[in-house]
């Protein structure tokens, strides 16, 4: 599990040039300092993990059971409540703020989101299949799926069978990717390649917790 851990907002893709002239395709995450609610821990929760919030928000617009909430910890109310799930929360305080400088140039992290939401998809698109036969004797199977069971024994479709339906839309991690750029005075993440979700897409970002180990080091 992770050590550190940050929620931003996927502002979307561009592309930077590094010393050696290459261009480097990376996503920019709008990454606001997150202010601790609660810090939830194996003793009492059976876990250990942060709530924090984001933003500001009128208290007007809360209802009682969340003013109640911001009150006992003695926090800013935010736009909404996230948990960041922490291997330990020691050195945390509620009302601590957390922000992208806990990440620098050149680390690892793993980025989550809500995959885009595909709708109905055949099993060309969803699965990668190769499609029938364009001709010879194909009529109107073509991007269909083909034979889904067997005959008399077992007699039934297996569950988990790979057949259409609905596409995206669900949470999504994408391992190891590199940090290029932490802008701590703008609030700015970028990440080397791209990440989950559409243009506006809350993204958690955590330290990656599988690096891979290059042959030197092995040795």
């Amino acid at each position: 599990m992770a050590g550190k851990a940050i929620v931003g907002r996927k502002v979307g893709m561009t592309q930077i040039w590094n010393e050696e002239n290459r261009v480097i395709p990376v996503t920019v995450l709008e990454v606001s300092p997150c202010r601790i609610v609660q810090i939830k821990t194996h003793q009492t929760d059976g876990y250990s993990a942060l709530q924090v919030t984001q933003g500001e928000v009128a208290e007007k617009n809360l209802n009682q059971p969340q003013i109640g909430h911001f009150d006992k910890a003695g926090v800013e109310p935010g736009r909404r409540l996230l948990e960041l799930r922490l291997d330990d929360t020691d050195g945390y305080e509620i009302g601590q703020e957390i922000s992208a400088d806990i990440f620098s140039e050149g680390d690892m992290v793993d980025v989550s989101s809500v995959s885009k939401g595909k709708g109905f998809a055949g099993v060309m698109k969803r699965h990668g299949f190769a499609g029938q036969r364009a001709s010879h004797g194909a009529h109107k199977v073509h991007r269909k799926p083909g034979a889904i069971g067997q005959c008399a024994t077992p007699s039934r479709v297996f569950r988990g069978k790979k057949m259409p339906g609905r596409m995206g839309a669900q949470k999504t991690t994408i391992m190891n990717l590199q940090v290029v750029k932490v802008d701590s005075e703008s609030e700015i993440l970028l990440i080397k390649g791209s990440v989950p979700g559409p243009k506006g897409a809350t993204v958690v970002v955590r330290n990656a917790v599988k690096v891979p180990v290059s042959t030197g080091d092995a040795q």
